[in-house]
Formats: C-alpha cells, sequence, structure tokens
C-alpha cells in the first residue's frame, strides 16, 4: 500500500492558537492575527507559492495596522513552533518496515519546509515528498491529489492518505484515495493498521 501523511498537525505539532498566544500578549492583537493572517487568504496564497514571504507581512501589515516588524514576529514564529511528533515517525518507520511504500502530501509555504528540512533527518523515510508551494497547488483542490498519483504512479485504490482536516480527506476521497483523520497517533497508529489488515 501507499501510505500518504499530511506534515502540520499529523508529522508535526501544528497549534495556531497557541502559536499566536505564544507571539502576542493582547487579545485584540491575537484575534487580528488569527483573522487576519493565518485565517486569510493570504496564507493559502503563501502555501501555494504565488505570494512571496515579504509579501505576505507587508499585506498583513495593511490588513491589521500593525507595523510590518510586528507581523513578521508571527511569520518568523512559525517554523521552529512546528515540532515533531515522535509516536507520528515511529508510525512512519513502522509502517514502512511492513513494506509500504510513504509519502508527503502537504501545504507549507517555503520558509516553513527549508526549516523542517534542515531541522530534521526524517526524509530518507519517505518515497515522494509532494509540498505546494514547489508545484503551485494546495489540498483542497483536487489538482493536488492528482499531482501525487500522476508524479509517483499511485494507484488511488491503494493509498491511504492521513490528515487531520476533514476538508483535505473528503477531497481526497473524491480522487478514489482512501483516508484516515489524524486525532492522535495511538488512534491512527490503530486505524491505519486495520485498514492494512483488512486489504491483505
Amino acid at each position: 500500500m501507499n501510505i500518504v501523511f499530511d506534515l502540520g498537525g499529523v508529522v508535526f505539532n501544528w497549534q495556531p492558537d497557541t502559536l499566536i498566544r505564544s507571539v502576542f500578549k493582547d487579545a485584540e492583537t491575537q484575534h487580528l492575527m488569527k483573522r487576519d493572517i493565518l485565517g486569510h487568504p493570504d496564507w493559502i496564497e503563501l502555501d501555494r507559492g504565488t505570494i512571496t514571504l515579504d509579501e505576505a507581512i507587508v499585506r498583513g501589515a495593511s490588513r491589521t495596522g500593525r507595523p510590518r516588524n510586528v507581523v513578521a514576529r508571527l511569520f518568523r514564529a512559525v517554523p521552529p513552533s512546528l515540532t515533531p511528533i515522535p509516536e507520528s515517525i515511529d508510525l512512519i518507520r513502522q509502517v514502512r518496515d511492513a513494506g509500504n511504500r510513504v509519502f508527503v502530501l502537504s501545504n507549507m509555504h517555503y520558509a516553513v519546509i527549508a526549516h523542517l528540512e534542515s531541522a530534521h533527518r526524517i526524509w530518507d523515510l519517505f518515497d515522494g515528498i509532494v509540498i505546494s508551494c514547489r508545484i503551485h497547488k494546495v489540498k483542497p483542490d483536487i489538482d493536488i491529489y492528482e499531482y501525487l498519483l500522476n508524479e509517483y504512479q499511485l494507484d488511488a485504490t491503494e493509498t491511504i492518505f492521513i490528515d487531520d482536516t476533514s476538508e483535505n480527506l473528503t477531497a481526497a476521497e473524491s480522487v478514489g484515495i482512501r483516508t484516515i483523520k489524524f486525532v492522535d497517533p495511538l488512534l491512527c497508529r490503530q486505524d491505519l493498521f486495520a485498514a492494512l489488515n483488512a486489504n491483505e
């Protein structure tokens, strides 16, 4: 089987609210940053690779009314906030050792994936890696799933995608990929090995 992992929220911790609170102490700024930075369509375009980090900062400062250096603090805090989930990495190794192929499909912008690739030595565990900013496609758009299948010649019916966002899973299912919603590593392991055993 082909097992495809999302990164943020599945392999690495991604907790936006905690991140914002760690950078900004006042409630008004926290609200602005959640709504007008992390929750704004520009965040998706940054992941898609269609705007630069500098452009995102300038535009974010304009929307929030906060100085650019203040908005930049949030963006600088994002990469190191994505810390590994050890149990998920152990699961990836177990799945691979069981004879399955393992892939990544993740929305991330350049600064984040560059940090993760330099800071963590897990990338040789994967048979293929698809990062949104590098191909200018993002989840849940259908074409990113089609890109994954075509790039690595995967049969959708023999592919399981693990993600923590229902919208992304629904999109994957629409092209025939089987899915598991990630809640925590233990439940994910149970669900994944149940699916693999049922496939034998």
